[in-house]
């Protein structure tokens, strides 16, 4: 007798389904998007890519996610019913769940609120509302024992009735059915409506067919009007069973369809006349009811259900079943999930409003540093060609500046010519002795080494110092723009502590001198052949006298060829004195004869004159000036070949000073590489992460639009006009 369609009702259970995985993956996309924002938003070396506002906005979604997820798996379609005591809710309610679930009958008067609701268990269970413990109920007989016996029940009080879904079909398609107590029993109707009654999405009101609609039900349903827009009601005339005895009594009883028509169109306004009718059903529950447990036992449905009608009256509570299935499937898809999928609608928005808002920021702030990364590129690459040029540059005029110092240095005429005057300023206490003559050589020594050193630092160490701090102060000037802040700060002028040292070395030099302060005839065989071939060649010539012949020989191997043609004559000049002192006997017979005894007496008296005058002037001061002749002319010849060694070590000194100088300067200049190249790096690294922003939160963008289309094709689906 029942439809075999599927129930509509399984309409509101897909759409659930539906909506809930569209918000599962909301839920889970806005965590993730949140998690995002959260971390561009910590990330402050990043600079301004997301700010705390949109991170707690990504926050709040999730919550408010999170609440409409947990509200939709509690969503069910709900059926109130309400009427007179007495006129059949309850009887009507287990009609349509094909058991007896809720106490009906004679005796048996609902007083509370009874809401029934599927349960996978395999076992029946309520629970009141003062408490949640669960109260076993096998049999309806026990169920209407617990509300009567429990003296905490009153007519604003619910209890939920949990029926295992394997024992009626109709529960397990999330649907809710609420009996009430009587409108005529209580006047708390507005406590009732905003108890029990907001979330219902159709309102049944059973009255008795034997009579109207009475004021009481009118002044509720008026009530819930005020509260609910357009709320979905239907009218049950029940007992429509009685008018079979008095078939009169029918048409008359059918006059009640005006007065309800009136009242939905009319009074309520909540569908137009022409609609109004399909609200309205004469029913008999009782006969339904029946006819169903005998089915579900596996006896004919019309056994005991004889009364004239029965099948119309069963048609038309069929029809009544089937009206309200579309009715409530439709109008709870709508009412349960229309707000919330705008919500979701609107919480999609805002985050992609965040997201575009996180890719134009990491877009700009990517521009940024892609040109702060190029800037700093060619920052680098001018600092690293600018030290190239100023290398060389400073390589130059250091050399310039060493070879100027070596040509002050080694200009050996002016110290060489003022060596005896500096000679000759010399005093101390002299003495032949061996001791005296050494210590006056010591001081002898000091004061000449000091007066050239001196001499030198006077005219050399002024112009180079200036030129060295010049060319340190041109060195810095030209470093300090290639360095970052804070390194010029640490740059300071040049140090002034740098001296030139002159060190000749003359006591080293000297160490070999050896002075003949003894007392020489001017006119004697020595001194005829010094001033003749020369002191070191006399040496050499008087000191090879008595050798033999081969040692000559070696000395005129390792002389020079005008050396060896003077020391030749001066040896043999020697060698014919020394083999027969009869030729200077003959020679002189041979002057006497030819110039006379008178003249060779007179010669021979002058040269003795002569020799005694040289020997008494011979005096401690003749020698004095006699050693320092000799010693002017020993320094000499070693100062002629020192004097470019000590040039070439100042130079030396000077350009140690500005290599150094200039090699602190090229150390801060690498510091200052090394920084621009980790700077460099670091922007390369946070524009890398820039682009992964950008393509993550398009990323998101991508994945909210498709949220969209699939709330859209729900709404299409489901909430949207047929």
């Amino acid at each position: 007798m029942d439809a075999i369609n599927p129930s509509p009702l399984r309409r509101f259970v897909i759409a659930k389904h539906s909506i809930t995985s569209i918000f599962d993956q909301l839920l889970d996309f806005v965590k993730d998007g949140s998690a995002f924002v959260d971390e561009a938003w910590r990330s402050e070396d990043l600079g301004p890519v997301a700010v705390e506002e949109q991170s707690l906005e990504m926050q709040s979604c999730a919550i408010k996610l999170t609440t409409i997820r947990d509200v939709l798996l509690r969503r069910h379609m709900k059926v109130a019913f309400f009427g007179r005591t007495s006129n059949g809710k309850s009887t009507v309610i287990n009609a349509m769940l094909k058991d007896r679930v809720l106490p009906s009958g004679i005796g048996h008067t609902t007083n509370c609120f009874l809401s029934v609701e599927g349960t996978d268990e395999d076992e029946a269970y309520l629970i009141t509302e003062a408490s949640t413990e669960r109260r076993s109920v096998t049999t309806v007989n026990q169920l209407a024992h617990a509300l009567h016996m429990d003296p905490t029940l009153d007519s604003g009080t619910l209890v939920k009735v949990f029926w295992p879904k394997s024992r009626c079909t109709l529960l397990r398609d999330d649907l809710v059915l609420m009996d009430s107590p009587g409108t005529d029993v209580t006047l708390e109707l507005d406590s009732w409506i905003d108890k029990f009654c907001l979330d219902a999405d159709v309102f049944v009101l059973v009255g008795n067919a034997e009579s109207t609609l009475m004021n009481t039900e009118k002044l509720f349903f008026h009530k819930v009007s005020e509260k609910i827009s357009k709320p979905n009601i239907f009218i049950l005339h029940n007992r429509w069973d009685a008018s079979v005895t008095e078939p009169d009594y029918i048409e008359e009883v059918k006059q009640h369809l005006d007065r309800c028509v009136g009242f939905l169109a009319d009074e309520l306004k909540v569908v137009g006349l022409d609609d109004a009718a399909g609200r309205i059903f004469f029913v008999s529950a009782k006969e339904v009811l029946s006819a169903r447990t005998q089915r579900a036992q596996g006896m004919p449905e019309t056994r005991g259900a004889l009364a004239e009608g029965f099948h119309e009256r069963l048609r038309e509570f069929q029809r009544f079943e089937r009206t309200f299935e579309e009715f409530i499937s439709q109008s709870a898809v709508k009412t349960k999930f229309e707000q919330h999928t705008v919500r979701a609608w609107q919480i999609t928005e805002a985050i992609k409003g965040v997201m575009d808002a996180i890719n134009i920021a990491s877009a700009d702030r990517k521009i940024c540093c892609l040109e702060e990364r190029e800037d700093l590129r060619d920052r680098l690459d001018f600092v690293r060609g600018q030290i190239n040029r100023l290398s060389t540059s400073v390589k130059e005029r250091i050399r310039t500046l060493s070879d100027d110092v070596t040509a002050k240095v080694n200009a050996p005429a002016e110290g060489i010519r003022s060596l005896p005057v500096l000679v000759d300023e010399f005093r101390a206490d002299f003495s032949p002795t061996q001791e005296t003559l050494l210590l006056y050589k010591t001081k002898l020594l000091q004061h000449v080494e000091e007066r050239l050193i001196g001499g030198l630092d006077h005219r050399c160490s002024v112009g180079v110092l200036r030129d060295i701090r010049d060319a340190q102060s041109h060195m810095i000037d030209a470093v300090r723009p290639l360095l970052s802040a804070a390194l010029q700060e640490q740059l300071s002028t040049p140090s002034a502590s740098f001296e030139i040292t002159y060190d000749l070395g003359l006591a080293a030099l000297c160490a070999d001198f050896e002075e003949n302060i003894d007392f020489q005839f001017s006119l004697g065989w020595t001194a005829l052949v010094t001033r003749f071939i020369g002191a070191s060649n006399a040496k050499r010539a008087l000191s090879g006298a008595d050798l033999p012949m081969e040692t000559v020989s070696l000395l005129q191997e390792r002389s020079t060829f005008r050396d060896e043609m003077v020391v030749s004559i001066a040896t043999g000049l020697v060698s014919v004195t020394s083999r027969a002192s009869m030729t200077v006997l003959v020679i002189g017979g041979v002057v006497w004869r030819s110039v006379g005894w008178r003249l060779i007496a007179l010669s021979v008296s002058l040269y003795g004159l002569l020799y005694l005058y040289e020997k008494l002037t011979w005096t401690d001061a003749s020698r004095e000036r006699a050693l320092k002749q000799q010693f002017v002319e020993h320094a000499a010849q070693r100062l002629r070949a020192v004097v470019p060694v000590a040039s070439n070590a100042c130079s030396h000194q000077v350009c140690k000073e500005l290599l150094s100088t200039f090699s602190r300067l090229t150390q801060r200049v690498e510091l200052s590489d090394a920084e621009l190249e980790g700077n460099i790096r670091q922007l390369s690294f946070r524009i890398q992460r820039l682009e992964n922003i950008q393509r993550r939160s398009k990323a998101f963008r991508n994945r909210a639009t498709e949220l969209e289309t699939q709330l859209e094709v729900f709404s299409v689906q489901y909430l949207q006009e047929n």
